[in-house]
């Protein structure tokens, strides 16, 4: 009998739910992809942070939907997206699946948005595609060793757990609500912006058949996520580096990155950490309606 897959438990007033059909990839078989739409303007593309989901962006969206056609994408086997057993969750392949949509969509003078590993996969989607991309703004690239374990010391013990092998597919299996809150929080400057609902969404999509392994290949694979970093001077766009202050990134993080991209726009913002979408939307909104 076939397992049924769980549904959205958040549903954003002015969005509805697309998809993009699987293909043949140079790599094997690409599966369906899952976006949310919203607004009227030039397409602006957001790119959401590790174990998260499009719906990471629910305050955002409603801030930028008069200025741009917003679409929010679930990256390769997340949020809502196909799981496809086997497939690789290494940089190259979460590419892949923005560069999809924006080819399968036919966008051009594209805005992409990205927060965390999705910051790192904008900028190497505008390397790709310079022809389609119009703007970079990169929110606290998740391109520096240690990663989410330097949320704390529970996001230590877990994602090491996660990556021990033998035990890390069981460890990645089991999430109780109250360790992924407080893993989350630990990339907040403000506790209280992290929702109930959407940690409950979250548990809903980590119930999924599979995605323990999702989970877990995403963490093995901040390596390729670090190496990402080569790519980001061939950057034609302009770009923006957005970071809060209280980011999981140490400051030699941030100044090797402004050093690599001198040209680019730099903005700290005070009292925030890694989750930007989450607690300060306001700031990344008054960026981006300034030079729709």
């Amino acid at each position: 009998m076939a397992v049924q897959e769980p549904r959205p438990t958040l549903h954003l007033p002015g969005t509805t739910s697309h998809t993009i059909a699987p293909r043949a990839g140079r790599h094997g078989r690409e599966g369906t992809l899952r976006y949310l739409k919203a607004g009227t303007g030039a397409p602006l593309v957001l790119l959401h942070t590790v174990r998260t989901q499009a719906e990471h962006f629910r305050l955002l969206i409603s801030l930028i939907a008069d200025q741009y056609t917003v679409y929010a994408l679930d990256l390769p086997g997340m949020g809502y997206s196909e799981i496809v057993p086997g497939a690789s969750y290494d940089e190259p392949a979460m590419r892949a699946g923005v560069e999809r949509l924006l080819t399968e969509l036919d966008l051009h003078d594209v805005t992409l948005v990205g927060e965390s590993m999705g910051a790192v996969l904008a900028l190497t989607t505008a390397a790709d595609l310079p022809e389609r991309v119009r703007r970079v703004v990169a929110v606290n690239t998740y391109d520096f060793r240690g990663g989410i374990a330097r949320s704390g010391l529970l996001a230590r013990v877990v994602v090491g757990g996660v990556l021990t092998p033998g035990v890390g597919p069981v460890v990645a299996g089991v999430e109780p609500k109250a360790a992924l809150r407080r893993i989350l929080q630990g990339g907040l400057g403000d506790k209280s912006a992290l929702r109930e609902d959407y940690v409950d969404e979250l548990l809903q999509v980590g119930s999924r058949p599979g995605y323990p392994t999702v989970a877990r290949a995403v963490y093995q694979n901040l390596p390729s996520l670090i190496a990402a970093r080569s790519r980001y001077p061939e950057v034609k766009a302009p770009i923006h580096l957005v970071y809060g202050v209280k980011d999981w990134s140490r400051r030699s993080n941030r100044e090797a990155n402004r050093e690599l991209l001198p040209a680019a726009d730099f903005t700290q913002v005070p009292g925030a950490g890694h989750f930007i979408a989450l607690e300060r939307p306001d700031v990344l909104a008054d960026l981006l309606n300034a030079v729709a």
